[in-house]
C-alpha cells in the first residue's frame, strides 16, 4: 500500500490540474467599428445637401443626382400631376431654371430609418414654356435602404 501512495498522490495531482487548467484561449473576434452617431442636425444638413444637389441637377438639367438620390419606386407630386422616376429625365429637359434658393428647413423623424424633410423653395424659370411658381413649400420623404438615404416621395405646393 505504501507503494502505491505516491502513485495516488500523483494520480489526483494530474487530475486536480486538469480539472482547474484554463482552457486554451480562443482568439476573440475583431470587434466592428462602431459607427459614429448621426445627430438629428447632421442628418438634416445631409438630408438638405441632398435636396440641394436635385435642385441643382434640375436647374442644370443634370439627371445624375436623381439617378443616386431618387429611390426606384419614388413618386413625385406638383401641379402637373403624380409622377416618377423613370419621368424624370424627360420633365427636366422642359425646364429652363435661371436661380432657385431654399430655405427654412425641417426635418421630423418618425423611426430610425425614416425622415421627413420640409423647406421653402424660391425660383425663377419656366417648363414647357409656362412660368413656374415663384415660391413653393416642398416636402420629401427620405427612408434609409442597407444605410443609404433615398427620396422615395417629394411634393410641391404653391406658396400664397
Amino acid at each position: 500500500m505504501k507503494r502505491h501512495l505516491p502513485l495516488a498522490a500523483l494520480l489526483i495531482f494530474v487530475f486536480t490540474a486538469f480539472c482547474y487548467a484554463q482552457p486554451e484561449a480562443t482568439p476573440s473576434p475583431t470587434p466592428k467599428p462602431k459607427k459614429p452617431r448621426v445627430t438629428k442636425a447632421m442628418l438634416q444638413k445631409e438630408l438638405a445637401d441632398n435636396e440641394t444637389a436635385l435642385w441643382t441637377a434640375w436647374k442644370n438639367k443634370d439627371v445624375g443626382p436623381f439617378n443616386t438620390h431618387l429611390a426606384d419606386d419614388a413618386v413625385m407630386v406638383d401641379g402637373s400631376g403624380v409622377s416618377g422616376k423613370s419621368s424624370v429625365g424627360e420633365g427636366i429637359k422642359m425646364c429652363d431654371i435661371k436661380s432657385f434658393t431654399l430655405s427654412d428647413w425641417k426635418m421630423t423623424k418618425p423611426n430610425a430609418s425614416t425622415a421627413l424633410i420640409t423647406y421653402k423653395g424660391v425660383q425663377e424659370g419656366t417648363c414647357g414654356g409656362a412660368p413656374i411658381p415663384s415660391t413653393v413649400w416642398a416636402s420629401s420623404l427620405w427612408v434609409k435602404r442597407k444605410d443609404v438615404w433615398y427620396a422615395v416621395s417629394h411634393q410641391e405646393t404653391p406658396a400664397r
